[in-house]
């Protein structure tokens, strides 16, 4: 998918590097709703196989059932530190975290029942790569869930989000990643679509892992 400005790694780990430490405190309650909507939309049953890509400091390990098993990934150590805490704050034996690149997962074929990715999409290097890899993971027929902000439809808004896109590539996200062209590119088909979070400024999709 073409994108005229893209991030890189070392932008990635140095941004949330340095937002580790006070992320919880910024995003925490803002970007509660679309989370508890997000866990809700996986269905996930016991024994279920999760894997939750972009899992950053672990803000939505409380909304998870004790009975499924939880693999988390970021490709930050900074961020993981923070979540492990939780994991041992909330004594999750069910979890399992691990630092990796999620366009290149270690992982098996349809490994997982469903995965889940929230407010990663738009940080990560290349979002076509981290899809790819999502399918291939994920059991066919299993849901795919992820929220996320994309760039505007409203000619207004789409402009602005892109005059901004260079101050925010600093920060290590991208504010004007086109949804349409890159699920089309993924062939992935939304089953269910929300907008939720302030403003209605974020958009929630499930899809079905079709292979």
């Amino acid at each position: 998918m073409a994108n005229e400005r893209a991030l890189n790694y070392e932008q990635i780990k140095k941004a949330y590097a340095f937002f580790s430490p006070f992320y919880d405190l910024l995003f925490d309650k803002i970007f509660y709703p679309g989370r508890v909507a997000a866990i809700a939309l996986l269905e996930i049953k016991p024994q279920d196989r999760i894997l939750e890509v972009g899992i950053g400091t672990g803000l939505n390990l409380s909304l998870y059932p004790r009975d499924c098993h939880l693999v988390g990934i970021d490709l930050s150590a900074e961020m993981l530190k923070k979540a492990q805490e939780k994991v041992e704050q909330y004594r999750m034996h069910n979890v399992s975290l691990l630092e990796m690149d999620a366009s290149a997962m270690e992982f098996a074929d349809d490994e997982f029942d469903h995965v889940l990715a929230t407010y990663v999409i738009s940080a990560v290097p290349d979002p076509v790569k981290v899809f790819l890899e999502i399918k291939r993971v994920c059991k066919p027929g299993g849901r795919i869930v992820f929220l996320n902000h994309f760039q505007s439809e409203n000619p207004f808004l789409g402009t602005l989000e892109e005059a901004i896109a260079p101050i925010c590539l600093r920060l290590g996200f991208k504010t004007d990643l086109k949804l349409r062209p890159l699920l089309e590119e993924v062939e992935l088909t939304p089953e269910r679509e929300f907008r939720v979070n302030l403003l209605n400024g974020w958009r929630l999709i499930r899809c079905l892992n079709q292979k």
